[in-house]
């Protein structure tokens, strides 16, 4: 029998890998907090931005490079950080960094991968067209925790650091319970201890959830510490709102992250979409941002640079990718998105991603 085509875009691409999967791996990967809201609203508020094209304008030598963290990159796309890829594929998170590495995107490994850091780096640092490589961090209760993966991701050639400040607490994952999910024998955080998952705990010892979050959940005085501790530069992932992107400005972060994990943690959160532009008013361009969360075409791509991104990372559609065909599956979902992004530049009258302006999407007076 012969195989089916590779879905043509990453819409199709999760119903292909939703039928593939084991339903409670496809509810941890794929379900969101409480009911949804945020979950749905980050795809659809992408949709909410309309593209204003301009025509007649001269295209010749356009291309979709971009420059991110003093390097120039082919492209803005990146790949988040996803927990348990081996969930998805045997060969987990090697063969999305593998991926990655050949189409010239970024990769962020999680904390919770389950392939060491430095298999990797291995994998991913000797393409010479590759894109940037950090390392995600879940802030654990010990300190020396914390410096020890800093220490090895340092060591294995990691060239970033990304904090992510938005889940002192898991969600609540009614999709998760609900398919009772737990992690496979021979599948766990490779980097930690067994007996912890690393993941934000949701209860303490006296069986409450705001007793256990003040001795765990990283602060302000705690991003201070891990840069004074790191020759890489320092990312905060999860940054919603302009205060706390000012906060961060203030204390010299090399950039933001605009996320809401996905619609993972708290529900009802806003959008990305919406969050994005209200963060790069408030850092006026000081600093970098990034962006995440419902990115599934070419077309939100071009608006997220429009609306003040310099790149973007998905993190659903790779163990999606990974599901379906392996490290060709991610390397296949990098390039539809990419050549989608190519279309939309073209039919939007931008030759380069300088010219994504805000005026792309704003209504014209």
């Amino acid at each position: 029998m012969q195989e089916p085509s590779f879905p043509v875009n990453l819409n199709e691409l999760a119903l292909a890998a939703r039928a593939r999967l084991d339903p409670a791996v496809a509810a941890f990967f794929d379900g969101g907090a409480a009911d949804e809201h945020t979950l749905r609203t980050n795809a659809d508020a992408w949709q909410q931005w309309p593209l204003w094209p301009r025509v007649l304008r001269p295209l010749a030598g356009g291309h979709t490079r971009t420059t991110l963290a003093g390097r120039e990159l082919a492209h803005p796309i990146m790949l988040a950080p996803v927990a348990f890829q081996r969930l998805a594929h045997d060969q987990g998170e090697w063969a999305s960094a593998v991926a990655a590495a050949a189409q010239g995107a970024g990769f962020v490994l999680a904390t919770l991968s389950s392939v060491p850091m430095e298999d990797v780096a291995q994998a991913y640092l000797p393409d010479k067209g590759r894109g940037l490589l950090w390392f995600q961090l879940y802030w654990q209760a010990d300190r020396g925790v914390n410096l020890a993966l800093i220490e090895r991701a340092e060591a294995a050639g990691f060239e970033g650091i990304v904090l992510t400040v938005d889940a002192p607490v898991q969600g609540v994952r009614d999709a998760e319970r609900r398919a009772a999910f737990s992690l496979p024998p021979g599948i766990h955080a490779v980097h930690l201890p067994t007996a912890n998952s690393g993941a934000p705990h949701n209860a303490a010892a006296d069986g409450t959830y705001c007793a256990g979050v003040p001795a765990t959940a990283p602060t302000w005085e705690d991003v201070a510490w891990l840069q004074a501790r790191t020759r890489l530069p320092v990312w905060l992932k999860g940054v919603l709102h302009p205060a706390d992107a000012r906060q961060a400005q203030a204390l010299n972060v090399a950039g933001l992250i605009v996320s809401n994990h996905g619609g993972r943690t708290l529900d009802t959160a806003p959008a990305t979409a919406q969050a994005l532009p209200v963060i790069a008013k408030a850092v006026g361009g000081a600093l970098p941002l990034i962006v995440d969360g419902g990115i599934r075409r070419g077309t939100d791509v071009l608006k997220a640079i429009a609306l003040g991104a310099s790149a973007v990372m998905v993190g659903r559609p790779t163990v999606h990718a990974l599901a379906v065909a392996g490290p060709m599956g991610v390397a296949r979902m990098i390039r539809t998105l990419r050549d989608e992004l190519e279309m939309a530049m073209a039919l939007s009258g931008c030759q380069s991603l300088a010219e994504a302006t805000p005026a792309l999407v704003a209504e014209p007076a």
